[in-house]
């Protein structure tokens, strides 16, 4: 019995790294085009409230 659980921690640990592989391949992509959208939108927004200041540039 004792060979058998010496035998099953290797095919654990090939189950979990085949897991962990699969989630860290994933395609995470799908978030940027939001996220670029909303730093566009920051970028706009503070520009236009540099524009309306009275304060002197160097």
């Amino acid at each position: 019995m004792a060979v058998l659980a010496w035998l099953l921690i290797p095919l654990f640990a090939a189950v979990g790294a085949a897991i962990w592989a699969g989630w860290a391949s994933r395609n995470r992509t799908t978030g940027d085009v939001a996220e670029l959208a909303g730093y566009e939108r920051f970028r706009d927004a503070m520009e236009k409230a540099a524009s309306g200041t009275d304060a002197v540039r160097p």
